[in-house]
């Protein structure tokens, strides 16, 4: 076992929709959680035929507890229509083969989504589907403040909505300063008969507008990829700041541009959650919502839980030596793989938090330091270029 995994041993399993079910872990060897901050996520080492492989959840839970980390999973099987599509490896294997009483080995917190604890203006938390995990997590750290709290979550139906109860206890909790509003794209007659949630159809101009609060608020946005971009222009349309909106994609494993659809392509559907289905075919995808994420200086003052240095001595020359590239590092650049990709240049990498080592190459010259600890440090002639910036000069090859 790597230095930087513990076992921890699962306490319970909970199923808490048709498809969603949480986790609970604690260590082994009764030492103390790690820290974490409210978004953040843990690593679990998942076996398979030729050995394990990484896969990040996020932590659903108030991470101010100290006695469990609980993360909560949808699982993602193949399409039924598309046999080359195979099951989601992490999610199905935690489903269909963990239970109470095993053993799995896991990483500390990682993450830079997370909530910034220092603000004091009002949050929205604007999810879809299992993409409400993270923002479970800061809802419980929200309500022991003073701040106001949208809490907007949209699914297909009751069935594979999950956590409401607890939402509800929450919202409860805040004394009319967490309102909750639900959104179901095709409730069914169960659904309107219990009157489980509070729109039907899509969100759209009309519902955000009319549930956004009146002063300038902080966003965070997760969910599944078309639900994001649509969510996010809608935001910018209706003049929240860019800067104010922070988002996580779960399992992205190319440049966000190659995701977009064709901004000329509309979205279509019967109905809105405004009921107001003329406004559908006015929404557009974005098409570099990266570019306007939530800055690194605009969360300097949370804490990194991870971060390995704070020099200010950082700089020199890149040099990229396959592709004859050189350009001057800056602290504009937040890694590596960021100032290659600014330049053209496309290197592999799936996780961009030194996690899975897709985005190693060689170090030809030259020193780096990492800003976010690689789960497997690389060897010294090597770098991972998503956490790591130049320390002076150095030369890679790509």
């Amino acid at each position: 076992m790597s230095a930087n995994f513990r076992h921890f041993k699962v306490i319970d399993k909970v199923q808490e929709s048709s498809v969603i079910t949480s986790f609970y872990f604690k260590p082994d060897d009764q030492d103390p959680l790690w820290s974490a901050v409210p978004g953040q996520y843990l690593t679990l080492q998942v076996p398979v035929a030729d050995g394990s492989v990484l896969k990040t959840y996020s932590l659903s839970h108030d991470v101010s507890r100290t006695d469990c980390y609980r993360i909560t999973v949808k699982r993602e099987s193949a399409p039924l229509n598309q046999t080359d599509i195979p099951n989601g490896v992490g999610s199905c294997w935690l489903h269909d083969q963990v239970e109470v009483g095993d053993s799995i080995e896991i990483a500390e917190p990682r993450g830079s989504f997370v909530l910034n604890e220092t603000r004091k203006r009002p949050v929205v938390l604007l999810s879809g589907g299992v993409g409400q995990t993270p923002l479970l997590a800061m809802l419980h750290n929200l309500v022991n403040t003073p701040r106001d709290v949208l809490y907007l979550h949209a699914c297909e139906d009751g069935d594979v909505h999950a956590m409401q109860s607890e939402v509800s206890e929450l919202a409860e909790k805040g004394q009319g300063r967490i309102r909750s509003h639900v959104v179901y794209r095709q409730p069914t007659e169960k659904d309107k008969q219990s009157k489980t949630f509070d729109d039907e159809g899509l969100i759209d101009k009309a519902l955000l507008k009319s549930l956004l609060p009146i002063d300038d608020c902080d966003v965070y946005l997760c969910g599944p990829t078309p639900f994001m971009e649509a969510m996010y222009l809608l935001l910018v349309d209706l003049g929240v700041p860019k800067k104010s909106i922070a988002y996580e994609f779960f399992g992205t494993g190319s440049p966000l541009e190659s995701l977009v659809s064709d901004p000329e392509k509309p979205i279509t559907s019967s109905t809105a959650g405004s009921k107001a289905p003329q406004s559908i075919a006015n929404l557009k995808f974005i098409t570099n919502p990266d570019a306007w994420a939530i800055s690194e200086q605009d969360n300097a003052n949370i804490v990194h839980m991870n971060s390995q240095s704070n020099s200010a001595d950082v700089g020199g020359v890149v040099h990229f030596s396959r592709s004859g590239l050189t350009r001057n590092w800056s602290r504009d650049n937040k890694s590596l793989l960021e100032l290659a990709e600014k330049n053209g240049l496309t290197p592999e990498f799936s996780c961009r938090s030194g996690i899975c080592n897709s985005c190693k190459h060689s170090l030809l010259k030259g020193e780096v330091e990492y800003f976010e600890e690689p789960l497997d440090p690389p060897e010294k002639n090597e770098v991972l270029l998503c956490s790591s910036r130049p320390l002076g000069d150095v030369e890679i090859d790509l």
